[in-house]
């Protein structure tokens, strides 16, 4: 055998074998744990009934799922906690510099109709608040809330967050959806707010 086959077989036998493709099972414990999970996950759809006892789910019945019944009260507090507390927040308060507050705001203690008019409309630019300037876009309402919708939401942030003004009732919201109807856009801000009558 010549040096240079001497050498060459060296070097084979240094070398790591080239990898392959085995056959690499799926571990038959983390298979066994899959298949039980969906074995219980099919079996707890199958048994569970819709009528079951609240108490088994997250308290909810199905007069809550459905909603208020025609006629029923409709409840401000909710409305506000759906549609308003991302921005106002829970305190009324606002962000500073972003989200004007509700909390003792001449906007909402003053004339109901104009506050109407802010919640059906939304308002976009400068909007002065307690002596703060905010320049946002407030979005509109007026296809999202009925007239007994807005008027509790309306009464609630009127009667909260230390406001002291009188309750909203639903044929005010009306008046103020009709005398407005055809309006698209936003109120402009403070002047064009303070100038609509």
């Amino acid at each position: 055998m010549s040096q240079q086959q001497h050498d060459h077989e060296r070097a084979q036998r240094r070398e790591n074998p080239d990898p392959t493709e085995g056959e690499r099972p799926f571990p038959k414990p983390l298979l066994a744990l899959v298949i039980g999970l969906v074995a219980w996950g099919i079996g707890y759809i199958y048994i569970t009934q819709s009528n079951d006892d609240a108490a088994f789910g997250d308290h909810r019945t199905l007069s809550t799922l459905q909603g208020p019944a025609p006629g029923a009260k409709v409840d401000g507090a909710q409305i506000y906690n759906a549609q308003c507390v991302a921005c106002h927040q829970a305190s009324g308060l606002g962000l500073a510099g972003v989200f004007p507050p509700l909390a003792e705001s001449e906007w909402v203690t003053g004339d109901a109709n104009r506050l109407a008019q802010i919640v059906l409309h939304g308002v976009s630019g400068t909007l002065t608040v307690k002596g703060a300037a905010y320049n946002g876009m407030m979005p509109p309402f007026k296809d999202k809330l009925d007239d007994a919708e807005m008027a509790a939401l309306l009464t609630h942030i009127r009667s909260q967050f230390g406001n002291r003004a009188d309750a909203v009732d639903a044929k005010l919201v009306a008046e103020a959806r009709s005398a407005s109807s055809a309006r698209t856009a936003p109120w402009q801000g403070d002047d064009e707010l303070a100038a609509f009558k």
